[in-house]
């Protein structure tokens, strides 16, 4: 026969860990089926940007910081060391050929849902998309774009 004390050390050394871990936040998915078949190569921001041109028209997969405004849709780098100036980020160019939708539903990106829109602004966030150097954004002030974008995580 298990003591209470025996029993609530067993308790709070297996089973809560497990049970706060399944509380964290959960990652939202969100994909379009516009670029199927593509293999996209996973790549640093920093290899990323400061190799632009070797990987213009290639599918990648990178991660950075979101930031939207007036006139601003754009990708930098996550790192607190790094430089975070506009010749330093990716204009992330979303196009309406890739409608990206909440994986497993028809609730879309930029579409109202519950009372909301999904907040993606200031978000750490993995994209995949096609390398477009030529694309420099919004009045040129970009080191190139991000284009047909399939793939956001949250």
């Amino acid at each position: 026969m298990m003591m209470p004390d025996k029993l609530n050390k067993i308790f709070f050394a297996t089973i809560l860990p497990v049970w706060l871990l399944s509380c964290g936040k959960h990652n939202k998915v969100f994909e379009s089926n516009c670029n199927s078949g593509i293999i996209f190569k996973k790549v640093e921001f920093t290899e990323l940007l400061n190799h632009l041109e070797k990987y213009d028209k290639q599918y990648v997969e990178v991660t950075g910081k979101y930031a939207e405004g007036f006139e601003q849709s754009a990708l930098f780098n996550d790192s607190l060391f790094a430089d975070h100036s506009l010749k330093k980020a990716l204009w992330v160019d979303f196009s309406q050929e890739c409608p990206l939708y909440l994986t497993g539903t028809r609730v879309g990106l930029f579409e109202y849902n519950n009372g909301t829109f999904t907040q993606i602004n200031k978000s750490y966030i993995t994209i995949k998309g096609k390398i477009n150097m030529h694309n420099t954004g919004h009045l040129n002030q970009y080191k190139g774009s991000i284009d047909r974008v399939s793939f956001i995580k949250l």
